[in-house]
């Protein structure tokens, strides 16, 4: 009788989409900004990025080896994890803040709550708050030979003129992979286009952001001062990549859009109330511990407890 009928747990439809194919699409889609990062600060960048991505792998490898479960490397997460964080770091960086971040993203975030599908926020995120915590100045220092000076969003909030082409096109400072609104973009309609993510988180973070600025700002329905915040700091790279993380996001439509409020409002408040004039990171983070409350408000009542018929 076993060998004729097999019983397991819902879901039972199947789906030719793996994993390792969503992980794929994403580091494809992540090679434009990568691409651009290290046009725009040199080899430093490519030996950081390669140096996070064997970190994030080798962790996760010896990890599972040691704890004698099976190896899933071959999936790829481990991959844009490290790719993702070296994105986020800057060029400056030492080589071993790639390793530390590699390490605590793929071991602290990841594996010791159970791996892929099981951590409770963005593993890439989690470390670059640690990082910024722990190497405060390391993190912050953005001084190249091609750029000297403050960040655009700093010389924003200091009330000073920045160049809205540039922080579009990508020759401003700041972390590897987040200068180039264009490269950022074009990566992000590649996903869009193969269904691997859509609007809803982002577009209700970018939308609910520039209200916020609107009301708060100080500035208005200024063009010029929304424009240099949806293209400075890290807010297309968070909102089209690390917001839409399958894992950290609501699984409800209506949770997505009610996320996507959230994080708009929180970079809002980081950004004109805080005292940096950053915050896309650890308003996500903030907001991937607020999914489960989330998603207890928005999932749909069984019919009988409640819900309407269908």
């Amino acid at each position: 009788m076993s060998d004729l009928m097999k019983v397991s747990s819902n879901p039972h439809i199947r789906s030719k989409i793996t994993t390792s194919n969503i992980m794929l699409a994403v580091i494809i889609a992540l090679l434009p900004a990568a691409g651009f990062g290290i046009y725009n600060f040199g080899l430093d960048a490519l030996i950081l990025i390669l140096i996070t991505v064997a970190t994030t792998v080798l962790t996760e490898y010896i990890y599972e080896k040691a704890m004698h479960k099976p190896v899933t490397i071959g999936d790829f997460s481990a991959v844009v994890t490290g790719l993702l964080l070296a994105l986020n770091l800057p060029s400056t960086a030492p080589w071993w803040i790639g390793v530390i971040g590699g390490i605590f993203a793929i071991l602290v975030v990841k594996m010791l709550f159970g791996g892929l599908g099981q951590n409770f926020m963005n593993p890439a995120l989690g470390a670059r708050c640690f990082l910024l915590i722990s190497y405060t100045s390391i993190m912050c220092n953005f001084e190249t030979d091609a750029y000297t000076g403050a960040t655009p969003l700093y010389a924003l909030k200091n009330g000073e003129s920045v160049n809205i082409l540039d922080m579009v096109v990508g020759r401003i400072p700041g972390t590897i992979g987040e200068t180039s609104m264009i490269a950022i973009v074009i990566g992000a309609c590649f996903l869009i286009l193969l269904g691997i993510i859509d609007l809803r988180i982002p577009g209700s973070y970018l939308v609910s952001f520039v209200i916020f600025l609107i009301l708060f700002g100080g500035h208005g329905l200024d063009p010029a001062f929304i424009s240099a915040h949806l293209a400075g700091g890290g807010l297309m790279l968070g909102a089209f990549f690390m917001a839409t993380d399958y894992v950290t996001r609501p699984v409800t439509k209506n949770g997505q859009y009610l996320y996507g409020i959230f994080l708009g409002i929180l970079t809002g408040i980081f950004r004109i109330f805080g005292p940096s004039a950053e915050g896309v990171s650890y308003a996500i983070i903030i907001g991937n511990l607020i999914v489960p409350l989330i998603e207890k408000i928005t999932l749909p009542k069984a019919f009988g407890k409640g819900g309407e018929r269908t």
